[in-house]
């Protein structure tokens, strides 16, 4: 069979390896093992998160391995590279949180600077956690290369030990992450023993991959099939599943596919298909971070597609698909009734989805989406006509306490929960919070407030899940609630709102509040406000002491907390596709 044929004289990598001025740089590449004809192949960026922090990326190397005997097999040469992670389910509840979403930007940057040292033609992509999906995804667009996008998969449900130590409900229910987070509430409110704690940390996380229910990372897994960067259903099989091979090695195929057609990751990422990620979001329930990666993944773009947006597609959207934390299941029941493509084909049912936006496949969503063959299972994706709800299970908020908008996942909440007023007790951080909760020193009916955790103020928009598990844990996760200018984990329930803006660093009126003001948040009018008046509230600006002083004066996270913007904006730090000069495809 005869080898197609690449024009390396309009792809990047004729820098590194055409004509005789690049001798030297051959030379590099012959001590490396390659032969003549692979050097003058198309060269393939096959990136990684890999490392040993977390089972979410463990899989990653060996997955890699797949992808770059595809590549291999379609004629071209793929040259493996890793860039960093930070693991929220690590970093969680102390300091360390503060290097998450800064870590987003890290990874952008990283795998840029990377394919353009080199001047590779092309990318693979694989991540496995939190921050580094959209990272990864974030530089694919802001190079504008060919791309595929592919999940490491998620993890194994955990199982308790059938033993009366452990309460009956921990034994009956499949175990994630989010459920050690609530049982450590739990243990601080005396009705979970020493013993039975130690039992499940054991057992909750039995395998690689990433946390098991609708949060951040397979929220993100499913935006990268929605927004048609991953090959249909690549990223539903859990990571311990070495048949995930197959993907892995399709999508390396599948990337030389796109370098022969030009076809480059903004001719995928459209307002269209950020409008598909978004619908598919909505209906699993997902992470309220989707609001902050999905603008972020269109500032790479010039596509102005902030919360709002995000928000108004969320509002008409219903929520279908029963997962955790909100639902019943985990991702690998989403994966066994048939993955992402049952649940886009439900919104196509409903003329929820755009159907003529390109995927990494080379083909429509239409066109994908007609191979579908299972149905609905009833169990985890219900009938479009029959949703949980009829509206989705993130809603965005606005008002005079959020005028640049804030955002709620309310999937598992009652229609007659989504409304709470109450008296503000105000915490200046989250261990200001998190203290508080452990020594039960609020009351019930209170909405927690805590601010000096944006993007800016934080530094790094800290996760508050922590908090929001020991309330849960406590039985308390509907008799108070809680809104910050940080962000919450995926695995987050109850009436917890983030992403308040403008936030307290910046002078936002939630710097302004004190104690005892009242609030209402409504999810079902889509409003946070204040009883204050315009006039009360410019008074307290007007005495406003300015942003509280942090402890990073330097370093990464100083830069970060320099640079970035708005959170409704996505929380990006460079100007973004709007003010490009060049293509770097085209260099």
């Amino acid at each position: 069979m005869l080898k197609r044929q690449f024009d390396k004289t309009k792809l990047p990598s004729r820098h590194v390896t055409e004509g005789p001025e690049r001798a030297p740089h051959r030379s590099y590449l012959y001590a490396m093992g390659l032969s003549e004809e692979e050097i003058h192949q198309p060269l393939v960026g096959v990136a990684t998160c890999w490392n040993e922090a977390a089972p979410c990326n463990i899989a990653l190397s060996r997955q890699a391995q797949a992808v770059k005997l595809g590549v291999k097999a379609a004629a071209g040469t793929p040259r493996e590279f890793t860039t960093i992670t930070v693991t929220d389910g690590i970093a969680m509840g102390h300091e360390g949180m503060r290097s998450s979403l800064a870590s987003r930007e890290a990874i952008a940057d990283t795998v840029e600077l990377t394919m353009r040292g080199h001047s590779y033609d092309a990318i693979v992509g694989l991540a496995g956690c939190d921050k580094s999906l959209p990272g990864m995804m974030m530089a694919m667009v802001r190079l504008n290369v060919p791309s595929v996008f592919i999940y490491g998969g998620s993890i194994l449900p955990g199982k308790a030990p059938q033993v009366d130590e452990i309460p009956e409900d921990f034994r009956t229910r499949d175990l994630t992450v989010q459920d050690m987070f609530e049982a450590v509430g739990r243990h601080q409110n005396n009705q979970l023993s020493d013993a039975a704690l130690d039992m499940l940390e054991r057992v909750a996380c039995p395998s690689a991959g990433a946390c098991g229910g609708q949060f951040t990372a397979n929220t993100m897994a499913c935006v990268s099939e929605a927004i048609g960067l991953a090959l249909f259903n690549s990223s539903g099989m859990p990571a311990p599943y070495e048949s995930r091979d197959q993907y892995g090695e399709a999508s390396g195929q599948a990337v030389m596919d796109l370098i022969e057609k030009d076809i480059r990751a903004r001719d995928i990422v459209t307002l269209k298909s950020l409008q598909n990620a978004a619908r598919v979001v909505a209906c699993t329930g997902g992470s309220t971070n989707a609001g902050l990666h999905l603008p972020a993944i269109a500032h790479e773009a010039g596509i102005e597609f902030y919360l709002d947006d995000v928000c108004e597609i969320f509002r008409d959207t219903p929520y279908f698909v029963d997962l955790k934390p909100g639902g019943k299941y985990v991702a690998k029941d989403l994966y066994d009734a048939g993955g992402l493509p049952v649940v886009m084909n439900e919104l196509r049912k409903a003329g929820l989805i755009h159907e003529d936006c390109m995927t990494a496949s080379g083909g429509s969503v239409g066109e994908e989406l007609d191979k579908v063959t299972r149905k609905a299972d009833g169990r985890v994706i219900y009938p479009v006509e029959t949703p949980i709800t009829k509206t989705g299970g993130v809603v965005g908020l606005k008002g005079n306490l959020a005028p640049q908008g804030a955002i709620v996942k309310v999937a598992g909440i009652a229609a007659e929960d989504q409304v709470f007023t109450g008296p503000a007790r105000v915490f200046e951080s989250e261990e200001e919070a998190f203290a508080a909760v452990k020594a039960r020193s609020y009351q019930e009916g209170e909405v927690l407030v805590i601010r000096n955790e944006g993007p800016a103020g934080g530094p790094g928009m800290r996760e508050m899940l922590a908090t929001t598990a020991a309330l849960s844990g406590q039985g308390m996760g509907k008799k108070v609630a809680l809104i910050t200018d940080g962000r919450f984990s995926g695995a987050t329930r109850g009436f917890c709102v983030g992403h308040v803006g403008p936030e307290a660093a910046h002078g936002g009126p939630i710097a302004l509040l004190r104690d005892g003001d009242m609030i209402t948040i409504d999810a079902v009018k889509g409003e946070l406000t204040v009883d204050l008046s315009d006039d009360d509230l410019a008074a307290r600006k007007a005495s406003w002491a300015g942003p509280r002083e942090t402890i990073y004066a330097s370093g990464s996270l100083w830069k970060f907390a320099q640079l970035v913007g708005e959170t409704y904006k996505g929380a990006v730090t460079h100007p973004g596709g709007k003010a490009e000069k060049h293509e770097y495809m085209d260099l």
